[in-house]
């Protein structure tokens, strides 16, 4: 498909290692869960509610001025690759990639807006910006919420707030996170600790790939688990304060490093970049690891002359679905390990 070949050959503008705090802060995002009125929720909507549900929202995107460059795909009518391919990108869940049953998408050519349609609730609707922007974020999606809610009547009781189909998502509808790059506090052995009190301050952590996914490459997705009973305000600010004492605990770990364990630490980074730039077969957690380690030497200085948006485009690009698009076909596993050691040799020799 031709926009997603494009997507392939660019790189998203969440991944261009800029903005506030961008280095440990990967991007920022806000999700809204919306329904609409007298409308059965997707898990007990009939088909013929939830095509009625994907064209309402076709027509929005056609008509509404904040839609008016983004992109329609119906789910069902693109290939399972396709499918994975938007997963990889972070445009769809993994729920989104895999039932696809009168599923739509809509998003923009940079990849900061999309929206699910027919998910867990008829819309879910992302925007994502790089770095610690979540304030920015939240006035882009606030405007394109709103220019939805004058189209389409939205399931609301003044008493709670946006019904939603799980519970914890009622009241503002609200889940916004944070990816961020923890390598210091997993290798002094902090990160744990940290978790937990993340947990104490009900905040949930997720893995790259959102719920249900592993903190594979040091990555991990901050989000706020409630959501009723709290302001917009409240949630944002709450998820700053989180954000900035985790941030504040990595540097305080990659401090120790260069200080007392720099030589260890360098030897880890030259190591990564050897494998990086001359294996011949990398699977993918191993590749995770080892960007995540060459990450961190270009944070520090230790490496000089590769950017960290290469390094964070080479996360998203030696993903599964990524390698077999680059290549216009399907790939065994030792295929895949193969072609994913060619690309990380190409980039990073083009990238010194």
């Amino acid at each position: 498909m031709e926009i997603l070949d494009e997507l392939l050959n660019s790189t998203g503008e969440w991944l261009k290692g800029r903005g506030e705090m961008s280095d440990i802060v990967i991007s920022s995002r806000v999700r809204l869960a919306r329904n609409l009125q007298q409308t059965p929720f997707p898990s007990r909507a009939t088909l013929e509610d939830r095509e009625m549900v994907l064209e309402l929202l076709h027509k929005a995107q056609a008509t509404q001025g904040s839609l008016s460059e983004t992109i329609f795909l119906d789910m069902e009518k693109i290939t399972a690759l396709d499918r994975q391919f938007l997963m990889e990108r972070h445009l769809v869940s993994q729920e989104h990639s895999v039932f696809v049953k009168k599923k739509g998408l809509i998003f923009n050519r940079e990849e900061t807006l999309s929206i699910m349609i027919n998910e867990e609730d008829h819309l879910r609707i992302q925007a994502i910006r790089s770095g610690f922007t979540i304030f920015e974020v939240w006035d882009v999606i606030n405007k394109v919420d709103d220019e939805l809610s004058r189209m389409i009547p939205y399931a609301f009781m003044p008493d709670i707030g946006y019904l939603t189909s799980c519970p914890t998502n009622a009241g503002t509808g609200i889940r916004a996170s944070c990816m961020l790059h923890l390598p210091a506090l997993v290798m002094t052995k902090r990160i744990n600790k940290v978790l937990e009190l993340v947990a104490k301050l009900a905040f949930a952590t997720r893995g790259l790939f959102g719920e249900g996914t592993q903190a594979l490459g040091n990555f991990f997705q901050i989000s706020n688990q409630v959501s009723l009973g709290v302001s917009e305000t409240e949630i944002f600010n709450n998820l700053a304060g989180v954000i900035k004492q985790i941030r504040e605990q990595e540097l305080q770990a990659r401090e120790l490093l260069m200080t007392k364990y720099k030589m260890s630490l360098e030897d880890s980074v030259y190591r990564a970049v050897g494998l990086l730039t001359h294996a011949r077969l990398m699977a993918s957690t191993e590749t995770l690891h080892h960007l995540s380690v060459l990450r961190l030497g270009v944070d520090l200085g230790i490496i000089t002359g590769i950017k960290t948006e290469l390094v964070n485009n080479l996360f998203i690009i030696t993903q599964p679905a990524h390698l077999q698009k680059i290549k216009g076909k399907r790939l065994t596993e030792e295929e895949r390990d193969y072609n994913r050691a060619s690309i990380l040799r190409e980039k990073l020799k083009e990238g010194q």
